[in-house]
């Protein structure tokens, strides 16, 4: 749980400048795991609406946000 929002930003705007982001490495990256991917026949998937369901409960869970109680212990919204 990250409880210095502030250190945390700090942080995440340092690692975005200093990363190097290439695009060309990135896609020859993405292109090498596909090909492994295929290599292996586990791509691309026999159905690829298998698995759905879970993807979708795992989704709405993500992405939900529960206010924590007024009168909870504890630091901060939960």
């Amino acid at each position: 749980m990250i409880r210095d929002k502030a250190l945390w930003k700090r942080f995440e705007a340092e690692w975005q400048t200093k990363r190097n982001q290439d695009f060309e490495a990135n896609l020859r990256l993405f292109e090498t795991l596909i090909e492994h991917a295929r290599s292996i026949g586990a791509w691309p998937p026999d159905d690829p609406m298998d698995g759905i369901e879970v993807d979708i409960r795992l989704a709405r869970m993500v992405n939900t946000y529960v206010e924590k109680p007024a009168n909870a212990p504890g630091p901060g919204a939960g």
